[in-house]
């Protein structure tokens, strides 16, 4: 009991934390697009394998990225799973570059089993995550000879999950499941110009929102036992695209140093947003209980939703730019990530510690849904693709029939590479990203429902 009131007491507290700090440090100016850069929502186990999620059916660890894998926990198991990454980037553009580091929380889940046949799972997950400052001086506006701008932009937010799901077996080979989430968040994006010329007013514009929606995934997995030591799981996830019922704001304020007097007008755009229907299909091959190999494609129609336009560019006069502030289509890619990845116990049952670690392997390509071309000028679009490797490492422990504690480790290596027209070069150029992030997880395995028996 009283590890159980402990285990009770972590997830709470963690919970808690969570949802004050989950969102993930990042400093991209990648992430001034739409509601920033999309987060790692991969978990401890598969971090190290590329994020592979739709065929992995394991009752000790927790598979948020399906709900149908719930059903398959252990039937006196309760899982607790929380992780940390630690971030190294390095930012190249224009000859220029810069290293940051971050460090962030990941996610924190509880999965047990309800009845036979049907587990549950609580998490909580950040799901896009913006934070950028970056500014450009003495550039030459166009049409003129001696008058320079300076530009400086800045941004802040991102959206978090809270999430509560189950998965049933409906037949032997057949399970279903289902995540109905809490989302929420806000971003401000900043932006102010200033001019050599005095009479050529300053100016300064933020777009603003504060987002709260709910978002529903709905999973399936179909185990073939193909022998005594093989067995495919298929599995695939519809998550449904809907509107967002929150307002859009953007806030122009207009600086005249001649009269020291500053105007500032507020535009709304009602019911502004949209999420995208998302569809994830994977499988998995298991040979005993050495070896898992899978596979992931996930598509994402950002392409169809509707996002307030942000536009930042300025007449060569320094006035504001003519385009309404309105929701527009059309303005992101579709989302489209390949993975793939292997994980290796050389014997999960053995007495030698090593022969238990689990070796893990795997990678990923995707083409990103921020959209740096609205007007067609670009050839070729932002892309970025990664490498991973991981350990599972068991923790020993004297009350092992209690508990089974292990760590997650993993080491990721993301390459970005964003092309973008140079206003100052007035032809294409990249900005290019690299990041080194190390992650550990930690997993819990509680005995709740064990039943003594006394002779």
């Amino acid at each position: 009991m009283i590890t159980r009131l402990k285990t009770i007491s972590l997830v709470v507290l963690t919970a808690a934390c969570a949802g004050i700090h989950a969102q993930n440090g990042v400093n991209s100016p990648y992430s001034r697009y739409g509601f920033g850069v999309m987060s790692d929502r991969s978990m401890g186990f598969n971090k190290g394998m590329g994020g592979i999620s739709q065929g992995f059916r394991d009752g000790q660890s927790i598979n948020t990225a399906n709900p149908a894998s719930y059903s398959g926990c252990d039937s006196l198991t309760a899982l607790f799973d929380f992780g940390l990454s630690l971030q190294n980037g390095n930012y190249k553009m224009n000859g220029l570059q810069q290293n940051a580091r971050n460090t962030s929380f990941d996610y924190a889940a509880f999965h047990f089993r309800a009845y036979k046949g049907v587990g549950v799972a609580v998490a909580v997950l950040p799901v896009t995550n913006i934070g950028y400052s970056f500014s450009s001086s003495s550039e030459v506006l166009s049409g003129s000879e001696d008058i320079t701008s300076s530009y400086t932009f800045s941004g802040s937010g991102g959206l978090h999950q809270v999430m509560l799901g189950a998965g049933f077996q409906i037949a032997k080979p057949l399970s279903v499941g289902a995540n109905i989430s809490y989302l929420y968040g806000d971003y401000t994006h900043s932006m102010s110009m200033s001019f050599s010329e005095s009479s050529i007013n300053s100016i300064t514009r933020s777009y603003t929102a504060d987002i709260s929606t709910y978002s529903l995934d709905l999973g399936a997995q179909y185990t073939q036992v193909l022998s005594k030591d093989k067995k495919l799981v298929v599995g695939a996830t519809y998550s449904l695209g809907h509107d967002i019922n929150n307002d859009a704001y953007r806030s122009t304020a207009n600086y005249n140093s001649s009269s020291s007097t500053t105007t500032t007008n507020t535009d709304t755009i009602k019911n502004a947003f949209q999420l995208p229907t998302s569809i994830t299909a994977g499988l998995a091959y298991y040979y005993k209980n050495n070896i898992v190999v899978g596979a992931d494609v996930m598509v994402q129609k950002w392409s169809d939703v509707r996002f307030p336009n942000q536009a930042t560019t300025s007449a060569s006069n320094g006035a504001t730019d003519a385009n309404d502030f309105t929701t527009v289509n059309n303005i992101f890619n579709d989302y489209v990530k390949l993975s793939a990845g292997i994980a290796y116990t050389p014997d999960p049952m053995a007495r030698s510690y090593g022969q238990r670690i689990t070796y893990k392997f795997g990678g990923f390509y995707s083409k990103t849904y921020a959209n740096t071309d609205v007007e067609s000028n670009i050839s070729g679009k932002p892309y970025e693709f990664g490498v991973s490797a991981g350990l599972t490492l068991p923790i020993s422990n004297r009350n092992a029939m209690w508990s089974s504690p292990k760590i997650n480790i993993s080491m990721q290596w993301v390459h970005t590479n964003v092309p973008y027209m140079s206003a100052t070069m007035k032809s294409q150029t990249d900005l290019t990203e690299n990041y080194l992030k190390l992650s550990v997880g930690l997993t819990f395995s509680d005995r709740w429902f064990y039943k003594w028996k006394v002779k």
